[in-house]
């Protein structure tokens, strides 16, 4: 497994707890304890935190057996060819299992699909997968069908010249029709499950580019610099613009019901993997954002 950004500053065990989540959180203490597991060739503690482009390696017990099962879910693929695919995931669904929840994520959905025929650079549990999107932010993901595909991909990733691009409604209006937004980010002290911007945190950094504004609400495009955890929810919600319906920085709840925040990541440009040829794929907006537009386009004309 390599370790992306968005993964940075994280500890050991919690990683791999939710990474592998047959495994429980002591057990995989355990293997850590008893020397399975390295990172960079070396043997760290659980509370070790994972730094970027850190590599784990783990040495598994032979009579212990990692499965996750493949299930029939139907995939929206907007770009396929032999080493890769795009997939447009839909709000509401996990990209991968986590202890909690091991069934009805994009991983299981791929796995019935393409069974072995994904990388697994980053575990079993993560068949594929290049990079994250919240369970509830629908939107353009990159998978990879082999580990050359993974490294080709990745490494445009971490170089940041994948440019991805979402649509927000936010609370609030913005006055500023383009701006930036550069403020570190790493996890909240207080609350360890959610994000937060500090002065100890990574690089962060925001483009937002105003499309429409409304009585008391604002339509955004974004364009992500960096790819920290929650970085677009984290940077709007900072600046007093949380995202429409994400309570959990601080938006509270709409008039319009969706699935917590209104994002979507619906812009990808990419190098297609073993050549020169840029790819640009754009989707139209998801049933969420349109049915919140609409409704602050009707209350606008009130």
């Amino acid at each position: 497994m390599i370790i992306f950004a968005e993964d940075d500053n994280i500890r050991l065990d919690n990683y791999l707890s939710e990474a592998i989540p047959d495994l429980s959180r002591s057990k995989i203490q355990n293997y850590i304890k008893s020397g399975n597991v390295k990172i960079n060739d070396t043997l760290k503690k659980p509370s070790y935190l994972l730094k970027e482009n850190d590599k784990i390696e783990i040495s598994f017990p032979s009579e212990q057996a990692l499965n996750i099962i493949p299930q029939n879910i139907v995939l929206d693929i907007v770009y396929e060819d032999e080493n890769m695919l795009v997939v447009n995931k839909p709000s509401g669904m996990l990209t991968h299992p986590t202890v909690s929840e091991r069934e009805n994520t994009l991983v299981n959905a791929l796995l019935y699909k393409y069974g072995n025929n994904l990388s697994d650079i980053n575990g079993e549990f993560r068949r594929g997968i290049l990079h994250r999107l919240d369970r509830n932010t629908s939107g353009l993901l990159m998978i990879a069908k082999n580990n050359q595909a993974h490294e080709f991909l990745a490494e445009q990733i971490k170089n940041h010249s994948v440019i991805k691009k979402y649509r927000a409604v936010v609370k609030g209006v913005i006055k500023d029709d383009e701006f930036e937004i550069n403020l570190p980010i790493g996890r909240d002290t207080k609350a360890p499950h959610k994000m937060a911007v500090n002065d100890d945190g990574k690089e962060s950094i925001t483009i937002v580019k105003v499309l429409e504004r409304f009585k008391e609400h604002t339509y955004v495009e974004l364009t992500l610099i960096t790819g920290r955890t929650h970085q677009i929810r984290v940077h709007l919600s900072h600046i007093k613009h949380p995202i429409y319906n994400d309570t959990l920085y601080g938006a509270g709840k709409g008039k319009v019901k969706t699935q917590e925040q209104v994002l979507q990541s619906f812009f990808l440009r990419f190098t297609k993997p073993f050549g020169g040829e840029i790819m640009e794929l754009e989707i139209e907006p998801d049933e969420k954002v349109g049915k919140v537009l609409k409704f602050l386009r009707s209350e606008k004309c009130r």
